[in-house]
Formats: structure tokens, C-alpha cells, sequence
């Protein structure tokens, strides 16, 4: 028994390929156009990086925070929620891991041993629930690789991470709670 194939059905899987390559090549294109795209448009002024800075590395921080409850500054016999610090994995945008974020104090950590911390110098607010952006100006880098250089840090695209809903109160003083969070860091260099 001898099967035909029509001329159309051998090209069938062919024409089937070449859209899957083609789709694939757009989504592509598009991952890489967004690698190197942060727009300072839509941030508040008072985190723009200044000019003369350029994007040397894009990470999104996936991790928590911790708070405690403590006795606020100056206010005897009042308490509330104490940011006590982060511990978060530093992804790139194709989610491998590249370096953690933790404190106190607040440091930044490549995976190749350099790291460094930074003093805050602007925050602004970015949405119920969310902390807040920020903008902060790199120390002198401990190590050689991807931190040295590096000119400020921005925190964007926030996701989570504020003070804890449940009740600080001088019953539960000294309690600590844990808030999820992610927020995408982006380092600069001077350009």
C-alpha cells in the first residue's frame, strides 16, 4: 500500500517550525531590549540617579524583612514595629542568582565576593504595602567585581516588605515578624 502526501501536509510541520523559531526570536528581542531599558520617567526626582551615571547591573531582590517590636524613640510606654533588616537572593532578569542582600547594615554582595554598603539619600513613597523607593550612594566597594565602581543603588518596583499588620504592643514587646518582599536594585556607574 503505497501512502500519498499532498504537497501542502510535508509542508506542514515545516511552516509549523519556522513560526515557532520566528515567535521565539520576537520574545527574545523583547527580553533583551527590556535587560538594558530603566526608564527614570516615571520615579519620583528625588530618586533619579544624577546624570552622568549609566545602568551597570539590574537585580531583582526576592527575600524578607524582619521587624521587631520595640519601644518607639522618645516615648515612654508607646511601641511599634522597628525595621531590624533584610535578607534577600539578588536575581538577574533571567532569574539566575547573582549576589544576596542582607544587614545590618545594609549590604549589597555579588556572587564573586565583592560587596559593599551605602548610605541612604532619598526615599519616596511607591504605593500602599509596599516600602518605599529609595535611592542610595555606594561606598568604596570590599573586593574587585561586579560592586566595584559602583555610584548608586536605586530600589524600585516594590512588592511587599512594610511593617507588620499585627499589633506591636508592650505584651509582645521584643517579638519579631517576618514580611516577604521583592523590589528590583539597580546599580550604577559613572558613565
Amino acid at each position: 500500500m503505497t501512502i500519498h502526501t499532498s504537497p501542502i501536509s510535508r509542508l506542514l510541520p515545516l511552516t509549523g517550525a519556522i513560526a515557532a523559531a520566528v515567535l521565539l526570536s520576537a520574545c527574545g528581542s523583547m527580553m533583551s531590549s527590556s535587560k538594558s531599558m530603566v526608564s527614570q520617567d516615571s520615579l519620583p526626582d528625588s530618586i533619579k540617579v544624577p546624570t552622568g551615571n549609566k545602568v551597570a547591573m539590574e537585580t531583582v531582590g526576592v527575600g524578607e524583612i524582619t521587624y521587631e517590636c520595640r519601644d518607639k524613640a522618645n516615648m515612654p510606654g508607646q511601641t511599634e514595629w522597628v525595621f531590624v533588616g533584610p535578607k534577600a537572593v539578588l536575581n538577574d532578569r533571567s532569574g539566575k542568582q547573582v549576589g544576596t542582600y542582607y544587614g545590618p547594615p545594609a549590604t549589597w554582595e555579588s556572587s564573586d565576593g565583592s560587596k559593599l554598603t551605602a548610605t541612604q539619600l532619598a526615599v519616596a513613597p511607591s504605593g500602599t504595602g509596599n516600602l518605599p523607593y529609595q535611592l542610595v550612594k555606594a561606598n568604596p566597594a570590599m573586593g574587585s567585581g561586579a560592586m566595584t565602581g559602583v555610584t548608586f543603588i536605586q530600589r524600585v518596583a516594590l512588592k511587599g516588605g512594610v511593617a507588620p499588620a499585627a499589633a506591636c504592643t508592650t505584651a509582645n514587646k521584643g517579638e519579631r515578624q517576618i514580611v516577604k518582599y521583592q523590589a528590583d536594585y539597580i546599580f550604577w556607574k559613572a558613565a
